[in-house]
């Protein structure tokens, strides 16, 4: 279930607020009895990551004889103990056991659990947010790997300045009678940031100038609209450290294609396009009347989106 983008916080008493977390939505189904215990951790695609995160394979240990699959965020803590999807970048694509046992120290993770889909055989979604938040307290999970942060229903302006105070990223309104409505992007649950950022398909890139010559200058990017066509928005030209450069370099070089992949547009004759198959996620200060973003960095890669999913939010 995806939250739909709005630029007010909804008010009322059938509303709850939970803090929107600045990371990768996942979901962690356990399942089995002492030495047959499985826990497997999947991104939004149902892709299996839990190889990159095997942290969370004690899960089952708090749990004892529970089955459940639930649904969070997989966040990366900074020295301030603040949630940093730029610092989770150095996580989210790494699966060889040897280095992960130094990123575990190096870039500590947590699971913030905010929904529980399925109990010990019993599919949940059917009940309103508010029992299934209920029925997840009562798992009584908790530790520095995962927690079930707390919701709110005092109020939203004051939930989204808490957000502003701690440095996330924004609230997350969810009405307490909704059920939960997989693969749909939903006004029952609604998204309030700070920030003006979002994911986009990477469709080229532009060659770079000086020490960047016939490199990555920028990226060239967008989203599909309501008839599938992908739109053009705009570049994104910083953000990037070399290592990042060169992983995107090595990335889109197999998927050159001689046409642009946008609609409508007129690129530079300088540009080189590529099969959309990429999401990066980018901050930015305003969409233009025309279209186009203003002011964007680049943050990282989207391992855990669909480019067919991506869609103007703002």
């Amino acid at each position: 279930m995806l939250a739909t983008l709005v630029h007010e916080v909804p008010s009322g008493d059938e509303w709850a607020y939970e803090m929107k977390w600045d990371g990768v939505r996942a979901f962690v189904l356990v399942v089995g009895v002492g030495p047959d215990v499985r826990v497997r951790v999947t991104n939004r695609k149902g892709g299996d990551i839990s190889a990159g995160y095997p942290e969370f394979a004690v899960l089952a240990d708090e749990l004892g004889a529970t089955e459940v699959l639930l649904d969070g965020e997989i966040v990366a803590l900074d020295d301030r103990s603040r949630p940093s999807f730029q610092l989770l970048q150095r996580r989210m694509h790494v699966r060889d056991p040897v280095a992960l046992q130094h990123l575990s120290r190096e870039v500590p993770i947590a699971f913030m659990v905010f929904d529980l889909l399925w109990r010990d055989g019993e599919l949940l979604t059917d009940l309103a947010y508010a029992e299934r938040r209920r029925a997840l307290a009562a798992l009584g999970v908790g530790g520095t790997r995962w927690q079930i942060p707390p919701v709110s229903s005092q109020g939203g302006d004051a939930a989204l300045e808490t957000s502003r105070e701690l440095g996330l990223e924004g609230v997350v309104a969810k009405r307490l009678d909704s059920r939960y409505e997989s693969g749909r992007r939903s006004s029952a649950w609604r998204k309030i940031k700070h920030a003006l950022r979002q994911e986009f398909v990477i469709g080229g890139w532009s060659p770079g100038e000086g020490w960047r010559s016939g490199r990555i200058g920028a990226l060239l990017l967008g989203y599909y609209d309501d008839d599938g066509a992908l739109r053009y928005a705009g570049k994104v030209g910083t953000g990037f450290s070399e290592k990042e450069l060169e992983r995107l370099e090595a990335l889109l070089a197999s998927l050159e294609r001689g046409e642009s992949p946008f609609v409508g547009t007129g690129l530079a004759r300088a540009a080189r396009f590529v099969e959309p198959r990429y999401v990066a996620e980018v901050r930015f200060a305003e969409w233009t009347t025309g279209g186009r973003i203003r002011q964007p960095a680049y943050l990282g890669l989207r391992d855990d989106k669909d480019p067919r999913e991506v869609v103007r939010e703002g």
